[in-house]
């Protein structure tokens, strides 16, 4: 069966109009910012979201919830489509397992529909990236369970970097030392960190000046990407209510490979709860992350 639905969970941080376009189905994961909840469909402005982290505030996040992907796979059942479900990553989340979960007991209820969960090992656009690959497989005939083994044993080739613009936000989360972030803060150090093969936040360096991490980026991209290069059709960007960094970024991909397509969007409130403004990603093909 060529043609089939993909699931999603919002920590993909793929925009609306891309998701409606491609008829993609979505799960969500909740925040909370001022005692306040929010998911995919009682959003908070992205903009005004990260003003609330610079005045202060300390969003949580949860996982998606078992029993919405129990739901959403009774309402798809009626489509007889096979489902392909890419999740974020399980070392960040605990919405693989969940979602894994739900559809096992969905399939022993009704073994007639085809559902496979993929652990994307990807946070950001790192999986948005892995849920764009599926959606042009899909466009080429392939069938549901062809894409799903692509992805299961290829993850490590959607490669992620990225550096922060504030270490009190990975201290919050516990990938930094509180003397870290003060040292830091005060030499104007930027951490380079990116999603290993087991999909964990890992740092992996560091420069001095926002400018230099910016670019380190772009440097990292030319030495993970090897023989995928001619992959590599469509960068995809994600920041933290930084567009212009977002886009030096990009200026620079164009610059030194001469790739002129971007997607370019928020980090979403999951990820950007634990590191705050001013975070800049790059994700792309690579023969290694």
């Amino acid at each position: 069966m060529s043609d089939f639905i993909i699931v999603t969970d919002t920590a993909s941080d793929l925009p609306r109009d891309y998701i409606d376009k491609n008829h993609i189905e979505i799960l969500s994961l909740g925040y909370i910012v001022d005692f306040q909840m929010y998911n995919w469909y009682h959003p908070m402005d992205d903009h005004e979201f990260y003003n609330t982290m610079r005045n202060g505030a300390m969003p949580t996040t949860s996982q998606v919830n078992g029993n919405d992907a129990t739901q959403l796979f009774e309402k798809l059942k009626s489509r007889n489509k096979d489902i392909l479900c890419i999740a974020f990553s399980s070392e960040l989340s605990g919405t693989y397992n969940n979602i894994a979960l739900a559809a096992m007991d969905f399939r022993d209820l009704n073994p007639e529909v085809n559902i496979r969960v993929i652990d994307s090992k990807a946070a950001s656009l790192g999986e948005g990236l892995m849920v764009d690959y599926a959606v042009r497989q899909r466009e080429q005939g392939r069938s549901m369970d062809e894409v799903a083994d692509d992805l299961e044993q290829n993850f490590r080739h959607f490669a992620h970097v990225f550096t922060v613009d504030d270490l009190f936000h990975l201290h919050r989360g516990g990938r930094v030392s509180k003397a870290t972030a003060i040292v830091g803060t005060l030499a104007q150090v930027k951490p380079i960190l990116h999603v290993d093969d087991e999909g964990r936040l890992i740092n992996i360096g560091k420069v001095r000046g926002r400018k230099r991490s910016l670019q380190e980026l772009v440097n990292l991209m030319e030495k993970q990407m090897g023989s995928y290069r001619n992959e590599n059709k469509t960068i995809f960007i994600s920041h933290g209510d930084c567009k212009e960094d977002a886009q030096y970024v990009a200026d620079l991909v164009k610059e030194r490979f001469g790739i002129d397509s971007f997607l370019i969007n928020y980090v979403g409130p999951t990820i950007g709860a634990h590191t705050g403004p001013g975070v800049v990603a790059l994700f792309f093909r690579g023969e290694r992350r």
